[in-house]
């Protein structure tokens, strides 16, 4: 099965693309999209792509925040998308989880943001390019799942409101990040370890999405 596997950010899919890069993209016809963050660029980006090629599956990967407070960090979770298909028993034989994801259009930075979206919406994970990706691959008939990891969880704080640091495109404004880091520079630890927990998040996601698509 020819499969496309979307990510966000660069970080996300690095773990993957260094497993894909060692055969598997050849082998089963693996394609890799980083699509940007937000509902805008992920349709963009998609809509691009299959404009010239014809994935009979599309996976929507990535970093989820937690909503539901038995989530673990690095724990992956899944949810089907327009058609029921065989992805969903192989991603729980790989371990992953199923829950309901909450697709927003900023960043839940905080406990209390996460709470609020639990009550609101009761979705147990929160991410923000999913609902786009799934919107095409509905117009176009083809199978679509998300499958996120955990990189922060339900109970605990960002360590800087990243949405004030985004520029018009939703991506990272470096300058507004390092003018961040130069007004509170005791933030340098929590913004260093959050970069180990995104990197081991990354790592657990790369590990599932290798066994279903090399099944």
């Amino acid at each position: 099965m020819s499969t496309l596997v979307c990510f966000a950010l660069k970080e996300e899919a690095a773990p993957f693309r260094k497993i894909a890069a060692g055969g598997l993209c050849r082998s089963h016809q693996v394609s890799v999209l980083i699509v940007g963050i937000g509902h805008q660029n992920a349709e963009k980006s998609v809509r691009g792509f299959l404009a010239n090629h014809s994935p009979e599956l599309v996976l929507t990967g990535g970093f989820a925040g937690g909503l539901n407070p038995d989530l673990k960090l690095g724990e992956v979770v899944f949810e089907i998308g327009n058609r029921k298909s065989e992805i969903g028993n192989q991603l729980l034989a790989a371990g992953a989880r199923p829950v309901k994801f909450f697709c927003a259009d900023r960043i839940a930075t905080t406990v209390v943001e996460k709470k609020k979206l639990r009550a609101e919406s009761g979705a147990d994970a929160v991410e923000m390019e999913s609902a786009a990706i799934h919107a095409v691959c509905r117009e176009r008939g083809i199978a679509c799942a998300t499958v996120r990891v955990i990189s922060d969880t339900a109970n605990e704080d960002l360590p800087l409101d990243f949405n004030a640091l985004a520029k018009a495109d939703k991506n990272l404004h470096f300058g507004k990040l390092a003018w961040a880091i130069a007004k509170s520079p005791g933030k340098i630890g929590a913004l260093l370890a959050l970069q180990k927990k995104t990197s081991f998040a990354a790592g657990q996601l790369a590990g599932v999405l290798q066994k279903i698509i090399s099944r």
